[in-house]
């Protein structure tokens, strides 16, 4: 199992990155303003690094439990890269109604780009991560 200062580093370097990534793409996919862009995905960073560490920490408790291992095959990396986006976009959905005052229909397109382009992002940080700082504690 990966350390808590690990698991720290992991979801701090995960928002760093991408809110670097996903600030210029939101202005120029929804033409958003920079303010907005930028304040809607700090806020978003923020609930996400929280549920970074939460989530992550359960999904390995899980693997140990069921596989002996946090060592993760690559359906694997595809269920926790879903399965997280998924759980965060419900809660940034009103979020995003709320910050931008716009309706269901619309904040739910914003929300789904938000989620698609994480879910692959996620997919490749974790991976990276991972090779870059392999879990010894969790290995077989």
């Amino acid at each position: 199992m990966r350390t808590t200062s690990d698991r720290i580093r992991q979801a701090i370097s995960f928002e760093i990155i991408g809110l670097v990534l996903v600030v210029p793409l939101a202005v120029f996919t929804f033409d958003l303003t920079v303010v907005d862009s930028a304040g809607l995905s700090l806020v978003g960073s923020l609930m996400a690094t929280a549920w970074n560490y939460l989530f992550n920490l359960a999904f390995d408790h899980g693997l140990m439990h069921w596989r002996g291992t946090t060592e993760k095959t690559w359906p694997l990396r595809v269920v926790h890269a879903i399965s997280f986006e998924l759980g965060l976009a419900l809660a940034f959905l009103p979020v995003v109604m709320v910050w931008l005052g716009i309706g269901v229909v619309e904040s739910l397109v914003m929300d789904v780009a938000f989620m698609l382009f994480y879910i692959v992002y996620a997919f490749v940080f974790t991976w990276g991560y991972d090779t870059m700082f392999p879990d010894v504690q969790g290995s077989r």
